[in-house]
Formats: C-alpha cells, sequence, structure tokens
C-alpha cells in the first residue's frame, strides 16, 4: 500500500503543478480552482489513500460503483460528486452520498432528485449538464442540455425543494462545432455560466476540464476541474 500512496502522491503532486501553472498563466489565485479527482473503477482503497493526501472533492459515474464506495469512506472528509449520466431509478441511491449532482439534464431528474431530497433531509446542489454537441434532438451524445435548454432547468432546479442550482458543467464533445477545440468550447460554457448567474448570482460553480484538457478549462475559467487517469493511472479493462 506505502508503493501505491508514493504513487498517487507523486501524480497528485503533478497534477498540482499543472493547475498551478495554468492558474499563473491565466493570472487566476491557485485557490480560484478545486480539484476534483474522479475515482471511477478504482476501490476504496484509493479514495482512502487520496483522502490522506489532502484530497476533498471526490467524483464518481456510476451508481452501482459509488455506493458501496462511498458506505466504505463515509468517515473521510470527502465530498462526493455523481458526473455519469443518471437515471432516475438511481436517485434514491444517489440523493443517499452525493453532495453535487452535475450531470443535470432534463425535467423528470430534477423531479425525481428533489423529491428524494427530501425525503432524504438533504440538500442536493446541482449543475446543469450542457451539451454543446447538442443537434436537433437537444441532447448530447454523453447527455446534456442544449444551451438554449439552460434557462428553464435552471430555473426548476432553483425552484425545487431539497435542491440546489451550483451552476454549470460540460464534457469537450467529441463531434461538432467544438470537436477538438476545448478552449473554445470551455470559453463558451463561461459566456453562458455569466448569463445564468444574471438570474441565479449564487450559481458561480463552472466545472469543465479533465486529464488531457485541464489548462484549457482553466484559461477559460472554470471553477472545478475532474481529473481521474491523471492522478489515478490508467487501469486495465476488464474481461
Amino acid at each position: 500500500m506505502t508503493d501505491r500512496k508514493d504513487e498517487l502522491a507523486a501524480n497528485l503532486a503533478k497534477v498540482e503543478q499543472r493547475i498551478a501553472d495554468a492558474c499563473a498563466a491565466a493570472g487566476r489565485a491557485r485557490d480560484e480552482v478545486t480539484l476534483i479527482v474522479v475515482t471511477k473503477t478504482y476501490p476504496a482503497s484509493d479514495v482512502r489513500i487520496l483522502s490522506e493526501l489532502g484530497v476533498r472533492h471526490v467524483a464518481e459515474n456510476r451508481d452501482q460503483d459509488a455506493a458501496p464506495k462511498a458506505a466504505a469512506c463515509a468517515d473521510l472528509p470527502l465530498a462526493w460528486h455523481f458526473v455519469g449520466q443518471l437515471q432516475t431509478n438511481k436517485v434514491r441511491s444517489v440523493v443517499g452520498y452525493a453532495d453535487v449532482v452535475q450531470s443535470v439534464d432534463r425535467s423528470r431528474l430534477v423531479t425525481a432528485l428533489s423529491k428524494e431530497a427530501v425525503k432524504a433531509g438533504r440538500e442536493i446542489g446541482c449543475l446543469i449538464q450542457v451539451a454543446l454537441d447538442a443537434g436537433v434532438s437537444g441532447r448530447g451524445e454523453r447527455g446534456g442540455v442544449a444551451p438554449g435548454g439552460i434557462e428553464e432547468l435552471a430555473d426548476l432546479v432553483a425552484g425545487s425543494p431539497g435542491l440546489r442550482l451550483d451552476g454549470l458543467m460540460t464534457v469537450a464533445p467529441l463531434t461538432g462545432e467544438y470537436a477538438g477545440r476545448q478552449r473554445a468550447a470551455f470559453e463558451r460554457l463561461m459566456d453562458l455560466s455569466t448569463d445564468l448567474r444574471r438570474a441565479h448570482p449564487a450559481a458561480n460553480m463552472v466545472s469543465a476540464g479533465m486529464s488531457a484538457d485541464l489548462e484549457e478549462a482553466v484559461a477559460a475559467g472554470a471553477t472545478h476541474v475532474r481529473v481521474g487517469t491523471a492522478v489515478l493511472g490508467v487501469r486495465p479493462r476488464l474481461g
């Protein structure tokens, strides 16, 4: 386990340096950007090591992996973010451990989250997931709502008991006008965040950027970056 701790500590230090350098290049203070370590497919033992190393925000994208891991790490001072596409039949479980759901992209999901949050006596932070590759369906390849749908969904979250509107999230699109243009995609998200804050001033969280493109996200103004591989390494696929 000591070897794994050394490995994670070294990786974390490299990521921290990348964020610090990106902040310096953008003229931002380092404390303006929060690192969320995406721990999907990695065991609870890694989460425990990360907590020892000072990580305070972790993210998961599948409830079946996240629920037992969050339960095993319930004693740790961590904020849990759910970042995957969320089916309504998983909402009750997710509300049990997630502090923030970053993938809110439809009204039915808002209604379900609100109902379960009230039942559980919890307040769940919500980010509207924005699909910058949304086609005629109004949804993106990896979930999310088209920019034109943000206002209506944000108002619904803000007016729903048990929920708190925290801001916006996006994943750099693989198709459409922003494919291969991460910086432009993240700058577009910042413009949408500015629009959102006119009506909802407290919704100032902007979650963007991952292992490969965190510098572009920081340059654009992201407040949170979601990093998995650069901290935890590449795990061999099962099967």
